[in-house]
């Protein structure tokens, strides 16, 4: 009995060890060369992370993953003249204020609105990242195989960040769909029930039109419309520009979305309508068509992107 109890004793702190060195050991990813082949085999830790980035005109949108879970996300300001080695200060900054350690990004993708930028951040994952990630980073595009077809006449010319949003959202719906996104301009983007993003429309953006009408006009004052108007008759100057913004927008919002449906589905009232951007939960007290606002949209079509393209 003795005997069977040291037995037993032996065997369970074997498989405690055994998930310890699992738990603390295996984490961080090991690279070794497959021969003399310069290939890489990829052991992939528990703390294995994507590193997601979505460059837009006015902002940034980055955010890191770990598996399917969001462990955090920041919006900074798109600066043109960045370097790799900034990027790398600033952002390793954020990383160290998250309790993200660098060493276990293991993945990275960006979509980007300007190509400078697209520049600078595969260089920065290139250089800070490349003898840990197992695949190369990854910039999408037309031709990245994201798993929707791009049916426009000239796919070349469709933003990177519009076809992302429309693969999350294909996600959520699997079904014919229209991706609102409200950002330096407002985009209807629409993907039909064949898996086809078809085109859609583009318009100026809030930010942009209240710049304009602040900017071309002698007397219009710069309105801040974070607040519901009172009257949707403005009395004043500013109550004019306020309503004038928040309800035009909403009725340009589902005017849109009333006749791109029926071009997409002829036969059904609407169809499914997601919304993100900045601006999205300005405009959508003011709409009836909006069905979901998701503001991580375009990081999450980034990481089923990367899945599909480096899992496989």
């Amino acid at each position: 009995m003795i005997y069977l109890r040291i037995l037993y004793n032996a065997i369970v702190s074997d498989w405690i060890f055994f998930l310890q060195w699992n738990i603390f050991h295996i984490r961080s990813i090991q690279l070794h060369h497959n021969g003399g082949t310069g290939k890489h085999i990829i052991i992939l830790g528990l703390d294995s992370m994507l590193l997601t980035v979505d460059v837009g005109n006015s902002h940034t949108v980055s955010g890191v993953f770990q598996g399917d879970r969001m462990l955090a996300n920041w919006r900074l300001k798109s600066d043109r003249d960045r370097t790799a080695d900034e990027l790398a200060i600033r952002y390793h900054s954020l990383f160290q204020m998250a309790d993200i350690k660098p060493e276990n990004i293991s993945g990275f993708i960006v979509s980007s609105v300007v190509p400078t930028l697209e520049t600078a951040w595969l260089a920065y994952a290139d250089k800070y990242y490349a003898r840990q990630l197992r695949c190369k980073p990854l910039a999408v595009s037309h031709l990245t195989d994201t798993g929707i077809s791009v049916a426009t006449e000239n796919p070349a010319e469709v933003g990177a960040d519009r076809i992302v949003n429309a693969v999350a959202a294909w996600e959520m719906y699997r079904d014919s769909l229209i991706v609102i996104d409200f950002g330096t301009a407002i985009t209807f983007d629409c993907v039909n029930g064949k898996r086809e993003y078809v085109g859609g429309t583009i318009h100026p953006g809030i930010g942009i039109s209240l710049d304009a009408l602040a900017g071309r006009t002698a007397k219009l004052p710069r309105v801040d419309i974070d607040t519901i108007p009172e009257d949707k008759i403005g009395r004043t100057t500013s109550s004019a520009i306020h309503s004038g913004m928040l309800y035009g927008f909403g009725g340009l919002v589902d005017r849109m979305v009333d006749i791109l449906s029926r071009e997409l589905e002829p036969e059904r009232e609407r169809i499914h309508t997601v919304a993100t951007g900045g601006m999205a939960h300005l405009i959508e007290p003011f709409t009836r068509t909006i069905d979901v606002i998701n503001p991580q949209l375009t990081l999450q079509g980034l990481r089923l992107i990367h899945d599909k393209n480096c899992n496989s």
